[in-house]
C-alpha cells in the first residue's frame, strides 16, 4: 500500500513577495540601540563643546540641537530635560569621583581610619564640586532635583556609614545631612565663587567641622 504525501506548497509567485525583509537577519545584530548610543553620543559631545565654549548656564537645549544637527524634540527624547543633559555629561566625572572614596587608595578610600576618611571625603568633595559647579548648578535646577538626586543618595549613604564606624552616637542620618549642607553645591558656588574665598580655607572648616561633630578626642587623626 502506498503512503500518500501532501503535495508541496507552491512558491509565492514575484507579485505577492515581500519588497523588503520585514526581519533582521539572525546574524545581524539589531541596529536601534546602537543608532541611540550613537546619537546620544553625538549629543553629548555636542553639548560638552557648548559648555566649554559659552558656560553651561548659557547652553540650551535648542542649541545643543542644533549644534547635533538634530531636532529639540531629539534632544528631549534622550536627556528628558535640560537638567537630565547636565547630569548626563557629569556622569563620567561623577563616578571617577565615587570611585575614589569608595574603592580607591587611603586616606579617601577603604584602609584609613573613618574620621580620616571622612575629612578626605569633604576637600574631595569640595575640589570635585569646584572644578564641576557650573553643570552641576545646571544639573540640580530646583530643590526637589537636588536633594532626590542619585549622586547625593550616594554621599549621604557614605558619610552616614563613616559616622558610624567612627562611633558617633544620635541621629547619624540627620547628621549626615548637616555635615552634606556644608558641601552644598549652592553654598560652595556662592563662598568660593562669589566671595571668592579660597578652596583651602573651605577644607580647613570642614576639617574642624568634623572634629567638632565626631569629637575632640579626634583630633590627632586629621
Amino acid at each position: 500500500m502506498s503512503t500518500s504525501r501532501p503535495p508541496s506548497a507552491a512558491p509565492p509567485s514575484r507579485s505577492s513577495a515581500p519588497s523588503r525583509t520585514l526581519l533582521p537577519l539572525a546574524d545581524e545584530a539589531p541596529q536601534g540601540r546602537a543608532d541611540a548610543a550613537r546619537n546620544r553620543l553625538l549629543l553629548l559631545e555636542a553639548a560638552s563643546r557648548l559648555v566649554a565654549e559659552h558656560g553651561a548656564e548659557h547652553v540650551t537645549m535648542e542649541a545643543v540641537a542644533a549644534a547635533a544637527s538634530v531636532g529639540k524634540g531629539t534632544v528631549f527624547r534622550r536627556f528628558g530635560d535640560r537638567a537630565g543633559l547636565m547630569l548626563a555629561l557629569l556622569d563620567h566625572s561623577e563616578r571617577e569621583y565615587q570611585q575614589s572614596f569608595l574603592s580607591g587608595p587611603p586616606p579617601l578610600g577603604p584602609g584609613a581610619p573613618p574620621v580620616e576618611r571622612l575629612v578626605a571625603f569633604g576637600m574631595a568633595t569640595l575640589r570635585h564640586l569646584a572644578a564641576h559647579i557650573g553643570l552641576y548648578l545646571a544639573a540640580e535646577d530646583c530643590a526637589s532635583r537636588r536633594f532626590s538626586a542619585p549622586p547625593r543618595a550616594v554621599r549621604i549613604a557614605h558619610v552616614s556609614g563613616l559616622l558610624r564606624e567612627a562611633g558617633v552616637t544620635g541621629d547619624i542620618e540627620l547628621l549626615a545631612e548637616g555635615l552634606l549642607a556644608y558641601l552644598d553645591t549652592a553654598l560652595v558656588d556662592h563662598l568660593h565663587n562669589r566671595r571668592g574665598l579660597p578652596i583651602e580655607r573651605l577644607e580647613h572648616c570642614w576639617q574642624d567641622l568634623v572634629v567638632r561633630i565626631v569629637g575632640g578626642g579626634h583630633g590627632d587623626c586629621c
